[in-house]
């Protein structure tokens, strides 16, 4: 059993596990609750109604969210020629062909996002068992693989974010820091639920969204209602 903080859990206290709240609401809550002495991460978490076991209920893409991630997302890019140049150009952590897999291959992983050209998804391939447990394999569907490298590598520097379901079919993503202003992470937020339903898989029946939740770094989670997950109601004013 995970052992909290006393932080934690005067912060669950406050928290009714049984109560559903709107996505501007849960926000409010969230920061309000962060009581670390960091800028704490808060993440959204969305259980959906698919069978990941079936290739075509998969839900997997990228969405830029509109007011970033606030985090410094590291970047690896397989690339030669004028495309490694290019992401150099556009602010790449570490860029190269061969000499990069072997890298990896021997354990270096210091980045978050891999971009690699179509040329050298080969190369690249033989990392499967490296680069995929880690959900950091390139994949054309999440736009990582392309030969517009330039524009990928700035477009997850500014808060890009790649997102697929689990096994069990739960998502989990970003969506800023707890210093954010209110606005900024309820549209953050409803960036994603957006995006998940533009992303909703024909052959999924029945309810889409079973659960979801908000929850800072260190903070207890809160519970979206899934009925109202899309409804667009005001933002909480910040508490005076």
């Amino acid at each position: 059993m995970t052992q909290h903080g006393k932080k934690y859990t005067d912060a669950a206290k406050q928290v009714d596990r049984e109560e559903l709240l709107t996505i501007p609401v849960a926000l409010a809550k969230v920061q309000e609750l962060a009581s670390a002495k960091f800028d704490e991460t808060v993440e959204i978490a969305v259980q959906l109604g698919v069978d990941p076991r079936k290739a075509e209920q998969i839900v997997r893409g990228t969405l830029s969210l509109p007011a970033g991630t606030g985090r410094d997302v590291r970047v690896a890019v397989f690339a030669g020629g004028e495309q490694a140049a290019e992401a150099r150009e556009a602010g790449a952590d570490v860029v190269g062909a061969d000499d990069l897999v072997t890298r990896v291959a021997e354990g270096f992983l210091d980045f978050d996002i891999v971009i690699a050209t179509p040329d050298l998804m080969g190369q690249v391939g033989t990392l499967g068992r490296v680069l995929g447990p880690r959900g950091l394999m390139p994949n054309p569907k999440t736009g990582t693989v392309t030969m517009e490298v330039g524009k990928a590598v700035s477009e997850f520097k500014a808060g890009r974010v790649e997102y697929r379901t689990d096994k069990v079919g739960n998502i989990h993503l970003p969506i800023g820091k707890v210093s954010f202003s209110h606005e900024n992470l309820v549209a953050n937020a409803r960036a994603v639920v957006d995006e998940l339903f533009r992303a909703k898989p024909a052959s999924a029946k029945g309810r889409y969204v079973l659960g979801a939740a908000v929850a800072s770094t260190m903070g207890p989670g809160v519970k979206l209602d899934p009925a109202q997950i899309r409804e667009v109601d005001e933002l909480v004013p910040a508490s005076a």
